[in-house]
């Protein structure tokens, strides 16, 4: 079976374009790549990606799309197939794409409308060396996504993409990989929506002294420091300007992907963060909301 092997980008359309950008860039120390599209283009700065984040102007905030990466031009084509033969909506067969960044990709509707693209041969940039306690992101570590039938949903993106199943907690919330790393992908019940995406930090130090920046930005942590269990990771929450829920994150657990055997965790408070002692919890995190983009292809 073909599969995915990385997050590449995720796409917003957002209102204030403007006050996005400076969150990125001030608060959360992403760093702007030039471009002449009208688009905002932000990359991690431990990452190679060319750039993790993109911003387009728009009415009315939405997920434009969510970008994955394949090992090369033929794990995209069976990918594809792949993808027709789960459900997926293909919106553009594998193609050279005009985009920044460029690269050999397609992209689909997912069952519950989200615009979802595959590429690979893309462009890269020399990535930072983030040294233990620097408040800098490495990368992307994952996104969480809400669907009415996570099951079902779960489903799709192990035949779709390849993705297979890390844990479960109880039968509603479950950890996807792609790779070596515990969970890429996860996925919550309720209505289609995006619920965050999580930013990997070199270690606690770093998350500790990434709160106290995003703090002096009079900006604040909506829910941690802690540790959940499924991941084993440290985590701590905000939300941009637009309202988008971001996450610092250190320690995911790296699994053997081939022999890992998959637990259901009992919910609990101390599953959701062993520690038990940050601020807030899953009752201070925004109400994720429909997504305005379902099976609706963004402009670019």
């Amino acid at each position: 079976m073909a599969r995915v092997n990385e997050i590449r980008y995720v796409g917003y359309g957002v209102t204030n374009i403007e006050a996005e950008r400076k969150f990125y860039t001030d608060t959360w120390q992403l760093i702007e790549v030039p471009s002449d599209d009208g688009m905002v283009y932000l990359a991690a700065p431990g990452s190679s990606a060319a750039f993790s984040v993109r911003l387009r102007p728009s009415a009315e905030p939405r997920i434009d799309v969510i970008s994955w990466s394949a090992a090369d031009r033929s794990e995209v084509d069976a990918l594809a197939q792949q993808v027709e033969q789960a459900g997926g909506k293909i919106i553009s067969q594998p193609h050279e794409m005009s985009e920044l960044g460029g690269g050999y990709g397609f992209r689909f509707f997912d069952p519950i409308g989200f615009t979802i693209e595959v590429c690979t041969g893309f462009e890269t940039r020399i990535a930072d060396t983030i040294q233990p306690g620097e408040p800098r992101p490495e990368q992307i570590s994952h996104v969480v996504l809400h669907a009415p039938n996570p099951q079902e949903y779960v489903e799709f993106y192990e035949k779709a993409l390849g993705f297979r199943v890390s844990d479960w907690l109880g039968d509603f919330m479950c950890f996807l990989r792609c790779n070596e790393w515990h969970h890429r992908l996860a996925i919550l019940p309720g209505p289609p929506a995006f619920n965050h995406v999580a930013y990997d930090v070199p270690d606690i130090d770093s998350v500790m002294k990434s709160i106290a920046r995003v703090r002096s930005h009079e900006s604040d942590i909506l829910w941690g420091p802690g540790r959940h269990t499924a991941g084993n990771n440290v985590f701590s929450y905000f939300a941009t300007p637009g309202g988008y829920v971001v996450e610092y994150t250190s320690e995911l657990e790296r699994v053997d992907d081939d022999n890992w055997v998959a637990t259901v965790h009992k919910p609990s408070k101390e599953i959701m963060d062993q520690w038990g002692v940050g601020v807030g919890g899953p009752a201070t995190m925004p109400k994720s909301v429909t997504n305005n983009g379902l099976f609706t292809a963004p402009e670019a």
